[in-house]
């Protein structure tokens, strides 16, 4: 296990068309300040599912050394999204190889996600 900095990588719920984002937006907002209780720095890195995703990801992993990634069910649950979801942990394992990565089931357990794999 690893200490440092988490980088959570997540569907921006702005960007999914069709459906109100707030009650998510909201539940990353509780979930990402339970980060700063455990004292750990966390970044976010929400994203479409667009052309654009891969390099905003991949800048997302480059900007610092991470000790753990943490991919949002969002992202891992809905079958459609399988293969983004496998661009998502090739991106992780290319960009920020020493990197745990975690998963987690919603919003507000990340940083239960991101404490299993640090140390």
């Amino acid at each position: 296990m690893a200490d440092g900095p988490v980088l959570v990588i997540g569907l921006d719920p702005a960007r999914i068309p069709g459906w109100d984002p707030a009650p998510v937006v909201a539940a990353i907002a509780r979930g990402h300040a339970r980060f700063a209780e455990h004292g750990i720095e966390a970044d976010l890195c929400l994203t479409a599912t667009d052309a654009a995703a891969e390099a905003e990801i991949a800048a997302a992993l480059t900007r610092r050394r991470y000790a753990c990634v943490v991919v949002g069910g969002g992202i891992r649950k809905h079958e459609p999204l399988l293969e983004f979801f496998e661009q998502v942990v090739n991106l992780v394992h290319r960009h920020a190889p020493d990197a745990a990565i975690a998963f987690n089931s919603t919003p507000e357990d990340t940083v239960d996600a991101a404490l299993r794999r640090l140390g």
